[in-house]
């Protein structure tokens, strides 16, 4: 679940899995009303093209425009690497990059009649670094986060005549659902093996990421594109 298509004062929330996440984006939707923000919230498979594409006309009918699209909708898969499934392998960069794209494009040439705006994309600390297999058993993850950092840089480029900008934001570890297994007791070694690659010594929670967030999507921002900015308790520093 995440915010992903924003106008001055209203939001979209979308997400791309079922159930659970259908209650929990409904309890977000109320406290932003809460807040004094218009919000609209969509269900949307982002394997879906159909869904994706409903996801944009619904926003631009409702709020008139997008000014912003912030890309967070991502999965993993977690398999021995020799025994990785072909499948799974697709599934990831279906979502990861597919489905990441086509939102991308659609929404775009929204943003390219409206004079511009701003597209946020979430890459990850390794998307530029193979890791241990006890660690990180997710052989496609990697590589499609570096399909995004490579697609970032590039429409930042293409989309630049556009007044549209393009950065990522390259997150370290975050205690999501993603990254829940590492907390499990069994899996104490591949926590601790984390914990000690990360400079600032803790995982980071979803505060950690608001500030960046907000600063992408304002006029601040407005002479940065092309950027993967990492957020990761300085492990990229190392």
């Amino acid at each position: 679940m995440t915010f992903s298509c924003f106008s001055k004062k209203s939001l979209t929330i979308r997400h791309y899995s079922q159930n659970p996440l259908q209650i929990l984006h409904e309890e977000t939707a109320k406290k932003l009303k809460k807040l004094g923000v218009e919000v609209l919230a969509v269900k949307c498979d982002m394997l879906s093209i159909d869904d994706i594409g409903n996801l944009v006309d619904v926003t631009v009918k409702t709020f008139g425009t997008i000014d912003v699209l912030f890309n967070n909708a991502g999965i993993t898969w977690g398999a021995p690497t020799l025994d990785f499934p072909l499948d799974k392998w697709q599934k990831v960069f279906d979502i990861n990059v597919k489905g990441l794209w086509a939102l991308t494009q659609k929404t775009a040439n929204i943003m390219k009649e409206n004079s511009g705006g701003k597209i946020i994309n979430i890459s990850s600390v390794i998307a530029n670094r193979g890791t241990p297999e006890f660690s990180h058993p997710a052989v496609a993850y990697n590589s499609s986060k570096a399909a995004v950092e490579t697609l970032t840089k590039n429409l930042a480029i293409k989309l630049a005549d556009h007044n549209i900008t393009v950065n990522a934001i390259s997150p370290g570890f975050f205690r999501t659902d993603m990254m829940e297994w590492v907390f499990d007791e069994k899996n104490k070694g591949a926590l601790d093996f984390t914990l000690a690659t990360i400079p600032a010594k803790r995982i980071a929670g979803e505060d950690d990421i608001k500030g960046l967030a907000v600063f992408l999507a304002s006029k601040g921002s407005d002479y940065l594109t092309g950027a993967i900015i990492p957020l990761d308790g300085g492990m990229s520093a190392q």
